[in-house]
């Protein structure tokens, strides 16, 4: 059984609900969102409209349309912020690194000299990335550089805005 991450109110709901300045794109199954933690300028997530918590209770038209808008916002931030590439995973439970139970998939534009890794900073990483290969990830900088990632409202406002701009006709 795969273990969920608690979070109560589910911040990923209240942010379609009623934070709608985050939502960059929307379609009938999903949500554009940014992310507030910037690890890569331009940082989003492809949200379900439907609160489930991992892939694996998705359904088949909400796996297309999270790739269909994966897509999309990907086209974006490549005319955006023109990336060296570009980034997309999911987790699936605590044990994957998911820390909110609504299912989300990540778009990053990446840059070089980022200090993120692949993935989350404590997953593998290839050379230039960042941290150096076979580097154990010690946590204890974690809340340290999520202080210096986290974006201010403003800041998160003129991202979604860019974004959206680029976003195909």
């Amino acid at each position: 059984m795969i273990e969920l991450p608690i979070r109560d109110p589910c911040d990923l709901c209240v942010a379609g609900r009623e934070e709608r300045w985050k939502v960059i794109d929307e379609s009938e199954h999903t949500l554009t969102v940014i992310n507030p933690w910037q690890f890569e300028m331009g940082q989003c997530c492809v949200i379900t409209r439907r609160h489930v918590a991992t892939l694996l209770d998705l359904s088949r038209q909400e796996c297309e349309a999270v790739l269909v808008s994966a897509k999309r916002v990907a086209e974006a931030l490549v005319k955006a912020y023109q990336p060296l590439g570009i980034l997309t995973f999911q987790n699936n439970g605590v044990y994957s690194g998911q820390e909110t139970p609504h299912f989300h998939f990540h778009v990053v534009p990446r840059q070089k000299g980022s200090d993120w890794g692949i993935g989350p900073p404590q997953l593998a990483t290839f050379d230039s990335a960042g941290r150096q290969r076979g580097t154990p990830h010690d946590p204890s900088g974690d809340a340290q550089r999520r202080e210096r990632v986290r974006a201010s409202a403003g800041r998160l406002t003129e991202t979604v805005d860019l974004i959206r701009s680029n976003l195909p006709k």
